[in-house]
């Protein structure tokens, strides 16, 4: 593991690799165009997307960590979360800086089921994520599978879309001036005629490819309100 100088703790690479298991649908998931990450469930791939999309998250890693825990039967065995999500610096004191978050993906239905019984593992976890300097939270769907995550994989369809770059920085650059500036409001300013429908593409690719920003997680539509990302 690496020090930063945030006081935490950053695992160089995954400490195990997720088997094939006939039972769960496993995989890898593209993370922005630079690396793979392994998932084993179709939560923990709705999950690393969500992440991906954030601006305020730098890197996740699949697999972060193993450390030893006494299960509730008295037996000693060992626990690997699931994802490790380390956060972008940002202009904030470092005193202000998120933690990096060890994470738990885990349906609803499951860990109430098992509760009692994985007690003794996540208390462990959160021992362990603080000695490192990190938190620990536990992600089921009610947090995954949200309004942000539907806007997500709409989204993903215009990801790959191509359009004249001096275009594109034309509508961001109209947008800066503004400050922000609603779908329907830069649909007409920019795409009149014939050229709405390719202007509607061209919007929500600049927001796919992180270009412009919004409130990920109300509905998208023409009433949503775009801007320029902070880049600090």
């Amino acid at each position: 593991m690496t020090q930063n100088s945030c006081d935490y703790t950053v695992p160089r690479a995954p400490v195990r690799v997720i088997p094939r298991n006939r039972r769960s649908v496993t995989g890898f998931l593209s993370w922005r165009g630079e690396q793979s990450i392994q998932y084993e469930s179709t939560l923990e791939r709705d999950f690393v997307l969500r992440q991906e999309f954030s601006l305020a998250v730098s890197q996740v890693i699949s697999q972060p960590c193993t450390f030893p825990f006494i299960t509730s039967t008295g037996r000693a065995a060992e626990y690997t979360p699931d994802f490790l999500v380390v956060y972008a610096a940002d202009s904030a004191p470092l005193r202000y800086q998120r933690r990096p978050m060890l994470v738990e993906v885990k349906p609803e239905s499951e860990w109430r089921e098992h509760w009692r019984e994985w007690l003794p593992k996540w208390k462990a976890a959160r021992r362990y994520a603080a000695s490192q300097g990190w938190s620990f939270r536990i992600m089921d769907e009610s947090r995954i599978r949200t309004q942000a995550l539907a806007n997500i994989q709409f989204l993903r369809r215009y990801r790959n879309n191509s359009y004249p770059s001096q275009e594109s920085d034309w509508i961001v650059e109209s947008v800066r001036e503004l400050g922000a500036a609603t779908f329907d409001y830069l649909l007409a300013k920019h795409f009149q005629g014939i050229y709405t429908a390719e202007g509607v593409g061209h919007l929500w690719s600049l927001l796919a490819s992180r270009q412009l920003d919004c409130d990920i997680c109300l509905p998208l539509g023409g009433d949503t309100e775009l801007w320029v990302p902070d880049e600090t």
